[in-house]
């Protein structure tokens, strides 16, 4: 018999009465060439079942080798994070039965990672937190199941199931944390910045395309709630496979409001996996949680274990590059923006967007208008993160260069980005398709601005009174007349030369 949760607690009341704490595992899929075991293609988007060997499906007699660059993808992974790096480590077999795990286990580390013991700081509201990293260990992915026939996609309902093996066996790491504590009631913007701060630092990296609609970057989120904070941790729920920085948030929130509801009716809460529903914005529950000993974990025989000389690891973090907590700082200052303006900018992840903006030739000031304002408007729109959007820093670096130019104003520049998100092409061809330049020709304004003189004659008597501030009536008209596309500027001039009046 299915148990009915009691109602969710306001999220204030929820804060107000117990103490958060979180654990975030966050899986990001390695940019190599091939996979972790085998030389199959990692390649994102290929036919189903085209890129797999018999390695990567498990089948008898077929043998693993180790991929070396990702081996040092995840040493550089751990240094970023001030992690330890193993002198010696090695895989074990994590054994559990899933339709797309192709070996029935999973090789990953278990008691041995190969990065451990780090820390990482970020800053929600003007405070900074710091995140304790448990580990970063290698594994490789699952495949992918897809549930077809049913209205959700997933498998209740659903009148069968294919599976897709193109991303079994591509390389993963992880990265644990230790218990998050002492966030209060910034947890869900705490988990948030946390998760946009590991994904600004991969990309700086280089080791993943951190595309979370994708799946190269996914968090599984733990929840717990405890009466104060030096009581025992509570039982914790762990939503899985979030794929975005708003649901991150969102997930994280709706789990405090719903353990809350569970201690305060006098129910316990269950240790289990969750689902997060970005439609309804809701978790459901998936699968009573497993304990490590449930996964007969054993070392994994047909892998030597893996010792990264000193020289090596000591080469690799003398060749880091610059980490976010002084590259952040570094680029606010060249830019110009305010503390409010930078933690704007990092609250919608757009830093690295703007810092491309700008490269391409965008004062920063305008790079920032169309990357928070436009863009952000859209993106929020369409549920996606910024970075998702069809629209790149070299299209925003484009449409600011014709309204620098004086071809475009920002009217028509919106309609500019309105056209490159609709697939109309690029910014130049929008223009060109959709005849958005400026008509700045003092001939072809002529006729408007004589128009709008003969019928607004009482307007025309105030400006020639003194007020000059009536002439906004007239720019209107002539801008009505020429669907936006005049020259604002030159338009009031030529208003107030034929009016006869100082401008």
């Amino acid at each position: 018999m299915k148990t009915v949760e009691p109602d969710l607690v306001p999220y204030d009341e929820a804060v107000a009465a117990y103490d958060v704490v979180m654990g975030i595992e966050v899986h990001v899929e390695l940019s190599t060439a091939s996979k972790m075991f085998c030389g199959c293609s990692t390649a994102f988007g290929a036919e189903p079942n085209t890129q797999t060997c018999p390695t990567c499906l498990g089948l008898p007699g077929s043998l693993p080798v180790l991929n070396q660059q990702a081996v040092e993808s995840a040493i550089r992974i751990g240094l970023a994070l001030g992690c330890d790096v193993a002198e010696w480590c090695r895989f074990a077999r994590k054994n559990y039965f899933y339709p797309d795990m192709p070996k029935n286990f999973q090789t990953s580390q278990y008691d041995e990672p190969i990065c451990f013991d780090g820390a990482t700081t970020v800053e929600v509201e003007g405070r900074e937190f710091v995140i304790p990293i448990e580990r970063a260990h290698m594994e490789e992915d699952t495949g992918k199941s897809l549930h077809v026939g049913g209205a959700t996609g997933r498998i209740h309902g659903a009148d069968h199931s294919l599976v897709d093996y193109n991303r079994a066996g591509i390389p993963l790491i992880e990265i644990v944390t230790k218990p998050i504590e002492g966030t209060g009631a910034l947890a869900p913007q705490v988990a948030r910045a946390y998760v946009a701060h590991l994904r600004d630092l991969l990309r700086s990296l280089g080791v993943s395309d951190v595309r979370m609609e994708q799946g190269s970057l996914r968090a599984d989120l733990n929840v717990s709630l405890r009466r104060a904070p030096e009581a025992p941790f509570g039982t914790r729920s762990e939503t899985k496979n979030v794929n975005s920085l708003r649901s991150v948030e969102r997930a994280v929130r709706y789990e405090i409001s719903r353990h809350a509801g569970i201690i305060d009716a006098g129910m316990k809460v269950t240790q289990e996996t969750r689902h997060w529903h970005e439609d309804t914005g809701i978790t459901t529950a998936g699968r009573s949680k497993e304990q490590a000993e449930d996964y007969r974990y054993f070392p994994e025989p047909d892998l030597v274990p893996v010792a990264p000389e000193r020289a090596w690891v000591e080469q690799l973090k003398a060749a880091l590059p610059e980490p976010p907590a002084v590259r952040r700082p570094r680029l606010q200052a060249g830019w110009g923006f305010s503390d409010l303006e930078m933690r704007d900018v990092l609250n919608v992840g757009a830093l690295d967007l703007i810092e491309q903006t700008v490269a391409a030739g965008t004062a920063p000031a305008a790079a920032r208008k169309w990357w928070l304002t436009e863009l952000a408007r859209r993106a929020n729109e369409q549920g996606v993160e910024l970075d998702a959007l069809p629209v790149t820093p070299a299209h925003v670096a484009t449409v600011q260069s014709l309204v620098d130019a004086g071809e475009l104003n920002d009217k028509l520049a919106r309609q500019v980005f309105e056209g490159v998100l609709a697939g109309e092409g690029t910014p130049e061809q929008v223009v060109e398709k959709r005849g958005l330049k400026l008509v700045s020709d003092d001939g072809a304004l002529t006729a408007a601005v004589e128009e709008a003189l003969a019928a607004n004659p009482d307007v025309v008597a105030k400006v020639r009174g003194g007020k000059h501030q009536a002439a906004g009536a007239l720019v209107g008209a002539v801008m009505k007349a020429t669907k936006g596309q005049a020259d604002a500027a030159r338009v009031r001039e030529l208003l107030l030369e034929r009016i006869g009046v100082d401008h």
